[in-house]
């Protein structure tokens, strides 16, 4: 999809954790999906503490189930998994016999049938964070358009942007691509992106092509101990609400 140009950037938003708090609804599905696929476990209807530590490490959908599984384990351990993440997706996998395909179309049915049943509950799981709407319908008055960038599945973004009235440029799903593959696509007028997952930000400062990109690590989101050290030195800039809210041209 390509994006009409105004006179100003693109801002390009992840979901999760910048527009949106799901915390509630990412344990809710996540916990479904899992006892779906493993009805012997015992997972608590609150997502456990430990659920929220790793939030701010997991990339997409279908690591939450498979999170959820590892939690409800009676010798999982906690530790191992916050110290490395990434290294212990794959054992974890092998453990349960799973596929990432296989985990996340248990958390779209989850998903599907929640909106299908009741969406009113479903979509009240979630909050768009404080201020976050109308700061997004006023872009257009300064030029600038919006789009969003989400390893959520299109059409779930969908629901919520829409009940909540707000209208992108563009919607990505995780079905559209990688994150970096989608913003090469949109490189030919500026981009501003804003996640709050570094690595994320990280990996599309490598990406040949993107040098451009003015990157923001969002200060409300679900953010890791140290996120913040040395954002300039990597070349990436931190966002605070205020500024977030104050003319773009104020922005770092």
């Amino acid at each position: 999809m390509v994006v009409a140009s105004p006179s100003g950037p693109l801002l390009v938003f992840d979901f999760d954790g910048v527009l949106v708090d799901g915390m509630r609804e990412y344990w809710w599905s996540a916990r479904r999906a899992a006892l779906a696929l493993a009805p012997q476990l015992s997972l608590p209807e609150d997502a456990p503490v430990g659920f929220a530590r790793l939030r701010p490490l997991i990339h997409h959908g279908w690591e939450m189930v498979l999170m959820a599984a590892e939690l409800g384990r009676a010798d999982g351990d906690l530790a191992s998994l916050l110290a490395d993440y990434d290294g212990a997706l794959k054992p974890a996998l092998e453990r349960w016999g799973w596929s990432p395909q296989q985990l996340q179309g248990a958390l779209e049915s989850v998903r599907c049938e929640a909106i299908a049943s009741d969406r009113s509950g479903w979509l009240a799981l979630h909050r768009f964070f404080p201020g976050v709407p109308e700061r997004l319908a006023a872009l257009g008055q300064e030029g600038a358009s919006w789009a969003v960038l989400t390893t959520k599945g299109r059409a779930f973004a969908a629901e919520l942007l829409a009940a909540a009235a707000l209208e992108p440029a563009a919607l990505y799903g995780h079905e559209q691509g990688s994150k970096t593959e989608v913003l090469l696509q949109l490189r030919h007028r500026p981009l501003w992106f804003m996640e709050d997952r570094r690595p994320t930000l990280e990996l599309v400062r490598a990406t040949p092509g993107l040098e451009a990109v003015r990157c923001f690590l969002v200060a409300w989101g679900y953010l890791a101990p140290g996120d913040r050290q040395g954002l300039e030195a990597a070349g990436l800039h931190w966002l605070e609400p205020a500024t977030f809210q104050s003319p773009l041209a104020h922005w770092p």
